[in-house]
């Protein structure tokens, strides 16, 4: 029975509280803290330990989870297939526009042709065991961070989206979402109906308010990848700035904590999908949500300088 002040969407399908509380994504409930697959790869050799991250991810009121095939070549779609139960009502959410590289010099290649996206989607469909994709996430390679698409990668977006929506009309994709793009491009992606975008965006690289602004209005979910910064050397880290670690001291948090806290208090359409392969770790993502601040700690944690997030990978 629920507790006074306790309604069916505070509880995720297996009655556990919801991680960071409630948010909504392509028409569901989904806890606002979720998890990112990419560093499952990282259990490669230790699959056990993969299968009990994400099973505990679960279990601590997580069930959003986004992955991809060329997340370890397959390997975090298998953990998460086996993983995951038919009852624990997780929405997974991948994304195509990249396709695996084993043995290149980036373990990920550009794939934004329409031929490509829709043997990604396949591809995605049989490593998850899916008749259905609920969401899946165009990854666009027009800008950093990140790789950059060149001679016949480069392929416009109504291309791209005719593909895509003439699969959601098979019923082989629920919903369509977008990544690393702009406002003009979410602007013309609209009319074929847009649940999310994922732009690297943090407390230090927010050069996307105004979209992010225009995503809440709209009832499109953001998914802000990237949340701490720091993955590319050039990027600055979130968890390295002054004001972010003073109020991490003061909170008696780490500035991890702090960064994914400040997040989910820019906006109610923020939900995040922080990544690890470490259980305790994942713990104190999940525990970010109950942080407050103080409207002085607040205040200084805005009052942080936006830098730039477009860093190409070469």
């Amino acid at each position: 029975m629920l507790g006074t002040g306790t309604s069916s969407t505070d509880l995720t399908a297996i009655g556990l509280p919801r991680a960071g509380g409630a948010g909504t994504l392509a028409g569901h409930t989904v806890s606002r803290i979720g998890f990112g697959a990419m560093q499952l790869e990282r259990l490669h050799a230790d699959r056990s330990a993969a299968l009990a991250l994400v099973r505990r991810a679960v279990e601590l009121g997580a069930d959003h989870i986004d992955t991809a095939q060329f997340y370890g070549n397959g390997f975090a779609n298998e953990v998460i297939r086996e993983a995951i139960r038919p009852g624990d009502g997780v929405l997974v959410v991948t994304k195509v526009g990249g396709d695996p590289n084993p043995g290149g010099h980036f373990p990920i290649r550009p794939a934004q042709r329409p031929e490509e996206l829709r043997a990604s989607v396949e591809d995605n469909l049989r490593s998850l065991g899916l008749d259905r994709l609920p969401v899946v996430n165009l990854r666009r390679l027009d800008m950093g961070p990140g790789l950059i698409a060149e001679g016949d990668q480069v392929v416009g977006l109504d291309d791209q989206l005719a593909v895509l929506t003439a699969m959601r009309d098979e019923g082989k994709i629920g919903a369509i979402g977008l990544s690393n793009v702009t406002f003009s491009t979410l602007r013309r992606a609209l009319p074929a109906g847009v649940v999310c975008v994922q732009n690297a965006y943090n407390l230090l690289a927010r050069g996307d308010d105004d979209m992010l602004v225009a995503c809440a209005a709209e009832g499109i979910a953001w998914v802000p990848f990237f949340p701490l910064g720091g993955t590319f050397a050039l990027l600055p880290s979130v968890t390295d700035e002054p004001a972010v670690r003073e109020a991490a001291r003061s909170l008696g948090r780490t500035p991890a904590q702090v960064g994914l806290a400040w997040l989910l208090r820019r906006a109610p359409n923020v939900l995040l999908i922080p990544g690890t392969a470490d259980a305790g770790h994942l713990a104190e993502n999940v525990a970010a949500g109950s942080i407050t601040f103080d409207a002085a700690t607040l205040a200084a944690l805005n009052a942080v300088p936006s830098r730039s997030a477009d860093v190409p990978l070469r």
